[in-house]
């Protein structure tokens, strides 16, 4: 008897079981939950230490916050264009060193449909980079990997704004990798050239981006956008829209 006591006072914390926290049940659904507590002798309705036969139904979820990195639809819409053409800037690239494949070129067209509006956003974020990634993932070179990765992440602007930094990165890194250079050199005026070719309101909407690494609810968190050329491309192109604005 003082064994059954004891074992019951240092019994885990209780908590709900999976099925009773359905956001409803019906009559049968209360009566079959009740019998299976009791038939497992989880409940003992003569003490009123046993938790509740019923726990409280949430019926509601919480509200969560957008990223920062996401944008507004039109923004992103705005932006898609510029990482687009970023992404085009080096198709060339890819190309050369995979003659007719058509999956990068594919992504960059269809990221240039979803600015024009042309692509519902549901249908861009189902369709993402198409084919792009494998086709980075199999290049043959490295500097085709990184054009093919430009233009993946042009693509995946419609789901996530901070995506067009991203392209912007890759497609630095392809223009470096193709010259030969082990420096950031080309990296820099690549990003020079990129911020250029903004227009005031894809500038605007770009700047206000939280700047690489400092928000991990996005690709601008401390990850592989963040690392190499991609990253000094993000740093420099954030650095003078800081200027510019």
């Amino acid at each position: 008897m003082h064994t059954a006591i004891r074992s019951k006072r240092h019994a885990p914390r209780w908590s709900a079981p999976a099925e009773s926290r359905q956001l409803s049940f019906d009559n049968s659904t209360f009566d079959t939950f009740a019998s299976s507590r009791r038939s497992r002798g989880s409940v003992d309705e003569n003490d009123s230490r046993s938790p509740p036969l019923f726990p409280p139904l949430h019926t509601y979820a919480p509200a969560v916050a957008p990223s920062p990195q996401t944008l507004g639809v039109d923004d992103r819409r705005l932006v898609a264009a510029w990482a687009a053409d970023c992404a085009d800037h080096v198709l060339a690239v890819y190309e050369a060193a995979a003659p007719g494949d058509t999956r990068v070129r594919a992504a960059i067209e269809q990221t240039r449909a979803f600015a024009a509006g042309e692509l519902e956003v549901v249908e861009a974020q189902r369709r993402r980079g198409g084919d792009a990634g494998a086709a980075a993932r199999h290049a043959p070179t490295p500097a085709a990997t990184a054009a093919a990765y430009a233009a993946e992440q042009a693509a995946a602007v419609a789901h996530m704004g901070a995506h067009a930094l991203g392209a912007a990165g890759y497609a630095a890194k392809a223009s470096t990798l193709a010259a030969g250079c082990a420096d950031d050199t080309v990296t820099r005026a690549e990003a020079r050239r990129q911020v250029a070719e903004m227009s005031d309101d894809v500038a605007r909407a770009v700047a206000s981006l939280p700047l690489l690494g400092e928000n991990r609810s996005g690709p601008l968190g401390p990850g592989r956008l963040a690392l190499g050329h991609v990253g000094a491309t993000i740093r420099e192109i954030q650095r003078l829209l800081s200027e510019r604005t």
